[in-house]
This record gives structure tokens, C-alpha cells and sequence, in this order.
């Protein structure tokens, strides 16, 4: 199936339409030519409003951490994002997001993945999204998943998710800044040239 068709149909999904406060409205932005893909938990109030990924402070430090900017990461057709779940899930009582459904990626994830054939480098954002994507290989936790983070290159990178929420473990480890983030800006720097 082409990768048209399979937006196409992405695009319509409605399979959590009466689960959710809220009409579905899948977000996912990729093309024939992405070899990055940026997969993240689930869009965002912001990003179900806009419709354009990482619309947020998230996005502005996730580019930071990609080393490229807004004109890059929206006009470069090389850079996709295709979250875990497409639609925004909801807000939690307690703050937060809820979890993804795990529906949205048993229904579309495997067709997505077939149809972008070039891809070279898939950004695993956030616990939720490894957890999915790695399986048995998830470590007990996210930050001990991250911390592996050479047992998955050059093909997955895992990441912490770039949400404020985050400011404290990026401050307790000092090394994603000092390890992870220069990888990850020389291996864009080589997709995008």
C-alpha cells in the first residue's frame, strides 16, 4: 500500500472516537523521503489544536537537541514525526497527559513503518514510545533505556521526552547533554546532507 494511502487512512481513523473528551484528529506528518522519524508518545493539547507536531516548548528543545530549527524541522521532508498514537489521549486529573492507547500503534504502526522505506534513524521519545517500539528490550525503566542508548544506534535512538516536566532528570544526568546530544546532532547533520 502507498504511503498516501496509508495517511490517507490514518487520517480518518475514528477507532477512539467516544473514548476520548474530545474529536479524534490524528496528527502525523511524514513523506516518501523521510529517513528521520521522530516517534513520540502522543500529541499534546497544543499539538491537537495546531495539527503541526511539537508545536510546544517540547518541540523547541527537542529541535535543540536535533541541532536544526523550525524552518528545518517543518520544511526539511526528510524529517517525519509519526507519534506512537496519533490523537491527542486527554489530560489526566493529576496533570499530565494520559498514557497513549496502545490501539492507534497495533493499528497503524506496522503499516507506517512499511510504507517509509528509507528510513535510517528512528527517535524514540519518552518511555511510552520505547516500551512499544523496543519490547523485551526496554530496560526496567526509561532513563536506564536512555542510558543504553549505543545498544540501539545507528538504526534507534532513545530519547527522554523534551517536555519542562523533564528539566530535573536532564539536571541529575549530565551526560545525555555531554554523550547523547552531540551524537544526535552529527547523525542529523548526516541525514539532512
Amino acid at each position: 500500500m502507498s504511503l498516501d494511502a496509508v495517511l490517507d487512512d490514518i487520517r480518518a481513523c475514528r477507532a477512539c472516537a467516544g473514548e476520548l473528551a474530545h474529536e479524534p484528529r490524528p496528527v502525523v506528518r511524514v513523506f516518501p523521503e523521510t529517513r528521520l522519524l521522530i516517534c513520540g508518545q502522543a500529541p499534546g493539547r497544543r499539538v491537537h489544536e495546531s495539527g503541526l507536531p511539537f508545536t510546544d516548548p517540547s518541540g523547541d528543545r527537542l529541535r535543540d537537541w536535533m541541532g536544526v530549527d523550525s524552518d528545518a524541522f517543518y520544511g526539511d521532508r526528510r524529517i517525519g514525526v509519526a507519534a506512537q498514537a496519533f490523537c491527542y489521549p486527554g489530560t489526566a486529573p493529576k496533570g499530565g497527559d494520559y498514557p497513549p492507547p496502545r490501539r492507534c500503534a497495533q493499528l497503524w504502526r506496522p503499516r507506517l513503518l512499511e510504507a517509509l522505506p528509507r528510513m535510517e534513524l528512528t527517535l524514540l521519545v519518552g518511555g511510552h514510545a520505547q516500551a512499544w517500539a523496543l519490547g523485551e528490550r526496554f530496560g526496567p525503566t526509561m532513563t536506564k533505556t536512555v542510558a543504553r542508548w549505543r545498544d540501539f544506534t545507528p538504526a534507534i535512538l532513545p530519547l527522554p521526552h523534551p517536555s519542562w516536566r523533564n528539566t530535573a532528570w536532564l539536571k541529575r544526568h549530565p551526560w545525555f547533554e555531554a554523550d547523547v546530544v552531540p551524537w544526535l546532532r552529527m547523525r542529523v547533520r548526516e541525514l539532512l546532507t
